[in-house]
């Protein structure tokens, strides 16, 4: 075959591709038949060696099992491919157009391989899908856009993917490196395929696991295993993964990372699915966790600045902006609270003195304890940073009886931290009694016990 005349045809970066086919259906060597004059300079420039043709392509390429599918697929099954996807170990996008060629040798296939790359992603590229998969990433796009609740719009996103894969069960897991732990942020299952939910393997031996992933997707975009050739692979890869999966009742999946920029924030799987749907399954799931992993990490965002706007980053209770809105929201009836309950100011004697004898480090761990112990005391209750040294519990349901009990708990609970001790004032609020008047007498019922304390303890006094 006159390669030289075939590729002198070719403008851009371009080379035939052969593959050595076995008689049951696998494949063998895959190797870069020749090259054109781009192709040839390019593996100088980038690769920084010259071109030998009829080379192993994994001298010049990085070895990549769907590359590898997508040669076999074309140059032995006929097939023409083209994908638009990243090279994340390089910061690029590939682009690349696969031909398949007559072949003259038996049990060797053809096909030509043209491509080029940017440094970033080209949205003119990542919309060339065919007419069906653009639909079905325009309508999760479409979803999740309009979501009011991103995770319960995610649960019908995962049923499409799942009816798109024709698979048993599909998921997102979310990576939690604080926690070292998975979190199943959404999933779906076919009715009766015998699989078990994935909270069923959520510990931390399923996390160790997930740490492995990213080694073996690798320099791809993706792991596809399809057919027991491709497990037997992945066994020498992940095998403690491969074994899981056999355990599972998995006989293929499909597993992608749902990167955002350069973070791993999970990864999407579908199980069991139709391997007729391989090149389909690969091209919209690709395109469609890039569009996921962009609404999960502004969901991300939008809940770390919830948390700023509402929590004490000190003591992790809730500070007291959210405290007004809470009476706010109690006071214009879009919350109402179970009578009879119990407001309950709780302020720190002798803050002022551990700060000036010890440090200010000393004072934030004495208020971290104090929010700690609060939260024991009063479980189940809403507790708040009202000011620097003062917090206020909110007790729905309790009466003064059930109240008082708790704050002999919190007396027997701040003799274990040194110098830590609550001067305390509270009020039962019954129906229709107004929040505000209540806080201000729990306010001063502090205060008239801050004194009480200091009068019995004249060196703790504030200076």
């Amino acid at each position: 075959m006159d390669f030289d005349s075939i590729l002198s045809a070719y403008k851009t970066k371009t080379c035939i591709m052969s593959v050595e086919s076995y008689d049951d259906g696998g494949y063998g060597n895959i190797r870069i038949a020749a090259g054109n004059k781009a192709h040839c300079d390019d593996m100088i420039n980038v690769m920084h060696k010259p071109f030998i043709p009829d080379s192993p392509y994994g001298e010049y390429l990085p070895q990549n099992k769907n590359f590898e599918d997508f040669c076999y697929r074309c140059a032995i099954l006929g097939e023409p491919l083209h994908s638009y996807v990243p090279l994340p170990q390089m910061g690029l996008w590939l682009n690349i157009f696969l031909l398949p060629l007559r072949s003259d040798k038996e049990n060797v296939g053809y096909c030509l391989y043209s491509y080029d790359v940017t440094p970033v992603a080209d949205p003119e590229q990542m919309a060339r899908l065919s007419a069906e998969n653009s639909q079905a990433v325009l309508k999760s796009c479409i979803k999740m856009r309009g979501a009011d609740d991103l995770r319960e719009t995610l649960n019908e996103v995962i049923e499409d993917i799942r009816q798109i894969c024709d698979s048993d069960h599909c998921c997102i897991l979310l990576n939690d490196v604080s926690a070292r732990k998975c979190i199943n942020l959404c999933e779906a299952m076919k009715p009766d395929c015998g699989l078990l939910p994935i909270d069923t393997y959520l510990n931390e031996d399923f996390y160790d696991i997930m740490l492995s992933w990213d080694k073996t997707i690798g320099d791809s975009t993706c792991v596809i295993i399809k057919d027991e050739r491709d497990m037997e692979w992945l066994s020498t890869v992940t095998p403690v993964w491969q074994k899981s999966l056999i355990g599972a009742g998995v006989k293929t999946i499909v597993l992608l990372p749902l990167k955002y920029k350069m973070d791993i924030l999970g990864y999407m799987w579908a199980i069991n699915f139709d391997v007729s749907l391989t090149v389909k399954i690969k091209e919209t799931l690709e395109l469609s966790t890039f569009f996921i992993a962009s609404e999960i990490s502004n969901y991300q965002l939008l809940q770390k600045m919830e948390i700023l706007s509402s929590v004490d980053l000190l003591t992790g209770v809730k500070n007291r902006n959210k405290m007004n809105e809470m009476v706010d929201d109690i006071l214009s009836s879009r919350m109402v609270p179970l009578y009879p309950y119990a407001i309950v100011f709780a302020d720190l004697n002798g803050l002022k003195t551990v700060n000036d004898e010890n440090g200010h480090s000393a004072g934030d761990r004495l208020l971290k304890g104090a929010a700690g112990l609060l939260k024991e005391a009063f479980p189940g209750c809403e507790v708040f940073r009202a000011g620097g040294d003062e917090f206020m519990v909110v007790a729905n349901g309790m009466d003064t009886k059930a109240v008082e009990e708790k704050i002999r708990v919190l007396r027997e609970r701040e003799t274990s931290v040194d110098d830590l001790h609550f001067a305390i004032g509270m009020h039962v609020v019954s129906e229709k009694e107004d929040i505000r008047i209540a806080m201000r007498d729990a306010d001063q019922g502090m205060y008239a016990d801050k004194k009480e304390y200091y009068e019995n303890h004249p060196d703790r006094r504030r200076r």
